[in-house]
């Protein structure tokens, strides 16, 4: 681990010092600025002193030398604390590196991530190399270690021992443990998973917690065990009940649970005084949410036009995230000593920043984007290469023979229910919305498989890489369409396509290791969107299929999932029916 990039230097350090003494120029010197104290809760006036990607002095003063610096004259302009988005799962369809360069432009300079691909997809030394080469660009990118995989694996045991999670929670990048998602477990027996969120206490690190529904006693309970925050509440009652117990609170506004605006309306009615320990997230939204809703920036303006009183908006998406996660040291607000993040607005109650400054560079001036502010990744260097497959799915893969399938009943909830159709079929019957769905290993050793009620009723074939656990999604009403889908899956190196009449109709190449797209944002909102429009057009009738494909495997959902150990009922923990081998 290279720890130079995640604090100053003593070198640097005192070359900071030299600034305010007159012996080095500052870089920038930000002139009769108006700026959020978000300490104090008030707007002030000072000349801000910038020395490369840190702020140095806040203050009347101006600097003694200043060869060469950079005095922007910021008269008629807000300043603010750059925006934190804290609970980010940068594998939705874009990568981390293209999320980052899409949030900078629109203010939110600090991602906090999900490692959980991460654990999938690479090994151990690739991955903190590629998370350390991550401290280069201008946005501050954090992590969090995840305890459990969120699925059913055929090899939980080998996907992550304490060693491996001792080692992500060491590491300077990694800001937090969690998020909980197996929390029943832990609650009953999982002493390993305890222990590793007591670690996580001891290395003054937060938990994040999972807790969609839970009771007081459960919340209690959680807390009494280590758990710091949680992002699950669906209501205000349930985001009051947190805050009373002690917890950090994170409203969403996301593809799957655009919450945050109900919920404060509903909160006005408790006569909240304390807004210290509320967030905003995200939440790993889909592509194209964030390009109709915004990101962080739009969470702030939800919350203003909710009555949330101004300074608090900003704070929630600022200093909270930065105390919460004890980073507030060194980010979070404008004063010294923090990373040179700030967001210029043209009014106090637009949150869209007019410039945007990262580490001490400009990435929006004036409404203009800088050309080059984000260097390039070489992705093969820490093996992100496109999928290979050395195998294919045949006639007896795709005879289906199980008693019940899966009835969607949201994007993301699946019920079970009684199946009556035939597997022989090459095609089934259009007048239902039944179609074919397996889960196949992208070593191609296993497979489970089943029926899904809800995705289509005429689409002919999918093949999907992009899942929750890295396997492959075989999905449709007819077989020879999702054999012709998966060939050209399989071509492209990993993605999303779509066969219908013995045609692709659509493709997304994934080749970065067949879960992430190598392509800057906005052509994966369009991807994205075309994606939608065309399953909608086939029967889907939700809102957010990416969504649905990531997780049919995903146990921490009701009721009944399709993962590698087989047909799992969530709330029973029982195997249903086992995967088979191939």
């Amino acid at each position: 681990m290279q720890e130079h990039l995640y604090r100053w230097r003593n070198k640097q350090l005192r070359e900071h010092v030299a600034v305010i003494d007159g012996k080095i120029s500052p870089t920038i010197v930000l002139k009769n600025a108006t700026f959020l104290n978000v300490y104090l809760k008030k707007w002030q006036t000072a000349n801000i002193w910038i020395y490369e990607d840190r702020i140095v002095f806040v203050g009347d003063d101006m600097p003694k030398k200043m060869r060469n610096t950079e005095v922007v004259d910021c008269t008629g302009e807000y300043l603010v604390p750059g925006y934190v988005e804290p609970h980010s799962h940068p594998f939705q369809l874009y990568n981390p590196h293209s999320l980052a360069e899409y949030a900078l432009k629109k203010g939110t300079t600090t991602l906090v991530n999900d490692n959980l691909m991460l654990l999938l997809l690479l090994k151990k030394k690739k991955a903190f190399s590629f998370i350390d080469s991550l401290q280069d660009t201008p946005a501050s990118l954090f992590w969090w270690a995840r305890f459990d995989s969120q699925s059913a694996l055929r090899e939980e045991e080998e996907f992550l021992d304490s060693e491996e999670v001792l080692d992500w929670l060491n590491h300077e990048a990694v800001i937090q443990g969690g998020e909980l998602t197996n929390w029943p477990e832990i609650l009953k027996e999982d002493d390993l998973s305890l222990y590793w969120m007591q670690e996580t206490k001891r290395l003054r690190k937060s938990v994040e917690g999972h807790f969609p529904g839970a009771s007081i006693r459960t919340l209690s309970k959680m807390k009494l065990l280590g758990a710091d925050g949680d992002h699950e509440s669906i209501s205000a009652k349930e985001l009051y009940l947190r805050l009373q117990l002690g917890y950090y609170a994170a409203i969403r506004h996301s593809s799957i649970r655009p919450d945050l605006r109900n919920i404060l309306k509903e909160l006005m009615a408790y006569d909240v005084k304390v807004w210290d320990y509320m967030l905003f997230t995200t939440d790993g939204a889909t592509p194209s949410f964030y390009e109709e809703e915004g990101m962080i920036e739009r969470c702030i303006e939800i919350a203003i036009e909710e009555g949330v009183p101004v300074e608090e908006a900003y704070a929630m998406a600022s200093i909270n995230a930065a105390k919460y996660f004890n980073l507030d040291h060194r980010l979070g607000s404008i004063a010294p000593g923090r990373t040179a993040h700030i967001n210029f607005l043209s009014s106090k109650e637009n949150p869209l920043p007019t410039s945007v400054m990262a580490k001490g560079k400009w990435i929006v001036r004036n409404g203009e984007t800088a050309s080059d502010y984000m260097k390039p990744v070489d992705w093969p260097a820490f093996d992100f290469d496109p999928l290979k497959l050395d195998w294919e799915p045949n006639a007896d893969d795709l005879h289906i023979s199980m008693p019940f399938g899966m009835e969607m009943i949201s994007d993301v909830l699946l019920k079970p229910y009684a199946v009556k159709t035939e597997s022989n079929k090459n095609l089934l019957s259009r007048s239902n919305n039944e179609a074919y769905v397996l889960l196949m290993d992208k070593e191609g050793k296993w497979l489970t498989s089943t029926y899904i009620k809800g995705f289509t009723d005429s689409l002919g074939g999918l093949a999907s890489s992009y899942s929750n656990t890295g396997d492959v999604i075989l999905l449709g009403k007819k077989k020879s369409d999702i054999q012709l889908a998966f060939q050209r899956m399989k071509e492209l190196g990993g993605g999303i396509v779509l066969a219908h009449k013995g045609e692709i109709i659509f493709e997304l190449p994934l080749r970065l290791q067949g879960v992430m797209a190598n392509l800057k944002m906005e052509d994966v909102i369009e991807k994205e969107r075309e994606l939608k429009k065309l399953l909608q057009e086939f029967g889907y009738t939700f809102g957010d299929p990416v969504y649905t494909l990531l997780f049919l495997s995903s146990t921490h959902l009701p009721y009944i999932r399709i993962t590698p150990s087989g047909i799992v009922d969530v709330m029973k923990k029982e195997i249903l029916f086992p995967s088979i081998m191939r």
